[in-house]
């Protein structure tokens, strides 16, 4: 696949899409690792099928890469690029603070107030120590991963924007070596931080956000290689059945990183081109602007949900084990749902900046036939796609 010249007025819906698949793999996972299926055989194959879930973290820290570079507004100031960040991820994360301090609290689970602080503030992935960067509502380190790629960003696009195409492909491949770097490079850490180092440190999962950073800048000029959705599809799946079967642990990172890779690139592409992917369905668009509700909610309310009748750490028997697995992902989409609607999406209209009315330019996405060879894109709006609200990146 080749791809063609490309401006960030063109959306990509099936991104979006993908986002929720991202969500449903981590999902799937804390399934599989809360044991709330005790029936053996059925257990045998969640943890089997989904052993990779937790990479579903690295799907999101690529796909935030590629969206924001893609989407990125050139010459908008720093302070703007962050607020919008901001408003997009704080006041989720602040709503489940919250409920998660109160569902601490009538459980009398201790609380550090430190790690409070830190979750609060979204800096607990800096701090090596476990009950901090797991804190609270403990998969809101990510969110501090990501704060960090947000403040990162602004800096390091100008020299993305003038660099070189090899210099960019060469990005693109160093990442997963680094990746397999990281096993040897733990034994420099004390074993009580070595999770932290390879799972958690922003720098380290960093790498993931500058491949899809690097991807998505290969993609706007018209010089990414590689193959189109169906075939970087069925890559994918490959990839994952065969790590899952025969890979070692520190290997299927690596190439998971690069099978994420092409699938994003490829849906990016078909989206360019004007082409149907099963990815920009409106369900699945629909799916993937609540995920990010979705992700932030899903640990707390199953944990909240087993605690409560008894079930946690013992799981269920027979088919009651997956008629609450189906149960807990309808409650968990439920109230994404309503986290989405009733914070995420009027409190980014309020506390984001204003919006800026498109050049003219831009108000219809050019055909992806007419070239546009390196030129500065227009703007895209900043509710587009990914992370940062309705079709919003990152």
């Amino acid at each position: 696949m080749t791809s063609t010249p490309a401006t960030r007025a063109t959306r990509l819906p099936s991104l979006t899409g993908l986002r929720w698949i991202a969500a449903l793999l981590v999902f799937a996972f804390h399934v599989a690792t809360m044991r709330i299926v005790a029936e053996p055989g059925v257990k045998a194959v969640l943890d089997r099928a989904f052993a990779l879930g937790l990479s579903g973290v690295e799907f999101f820290f690529v796909l935030s890469g590629f969206v924001l570079v893609w989407s990125y507004r050139d010459g908008e100031p720093r302070h703007t690029f962050l607020r919008r960040r901001l408003a997009k991820i704080y006041p989720n994360h602040l709503v489940t603070f919250v409920v998660a301090l109160a569902v601490a609290f009538w459980f009398a689970d201790p609380v550090a107030p430190w790690a409070a602080i830190g979750n609060l503030l979204l800096v607990q992935a800096w701090i090596p120590v476990d009950g901090y960067f797991y804190s609270v509502n403990n998969v809101s380190w990510s969110l501090s991963c990501e704060l960090a790629f947000y403040l990162c960003l602004p800096l390091v696009l100008p020299w993305l924007r003038r660099a070189r195409v090899g210099v960019l492909w060469a990005a693109v491949v160093a990442v997963p070596l680094l990746i397999l770097a990281l096993w040897p490079a733990q034994l420099l850490v004390p074993e009580e931080s070595r999770w932290w180092f390879t799972q958690i440190f922003p720098v380290t999962r960093s790498v993931e956000f500058w491949m899809g950073a690097a991807a998505a800048e290969l993609l706007r000029r018209g010089r990414w290689r590689g193959p189109n959705l169906a075939a970087a599809s069925l890559l994918f799946v490959a990839v994952w059945v065969v790590a899952a079967q025969w890979i070692r642990a520190e290997f299927w990172a690596a190439l998971l990183a690069v099978a994420y890779l092409l699938v994003i690139t490829a849906a990016a592409d078909a989206d360019v081109r004007g082409r149907r992917t099963p990815w920009r369905a409106r369900p699945m668009v629909w799916l993937g602007e609540v995920s990010f509700a979705f992700y932030l909610v899903h640990v707390l309310v199953m944990t909240t949900v087993l605690r409560l009748t008894g079930d946690w750490g013992t799981g269920l028997r027979g088919w009651w084990g997956p008629l609450a697995v189906l149960g807990l992902l309808l409650l968990n989409l439920l109230l994404a749902a309503a986290l989405h609607h009733g914070v995420e999406m009027p409190l980014m209209r309020r506390l984001g900046p204003p919006r800026r009315a498109r050049p003219a330019a831009a108000t219809a996405a050019p055909a992806p036939s007419v070239p546009a060879p390196r030129a500065a894109p227009a703007a895209i709006p900043a509710r587009s796609v990914e992370y940062a609200g309705r079709r919003d990146p990152g």
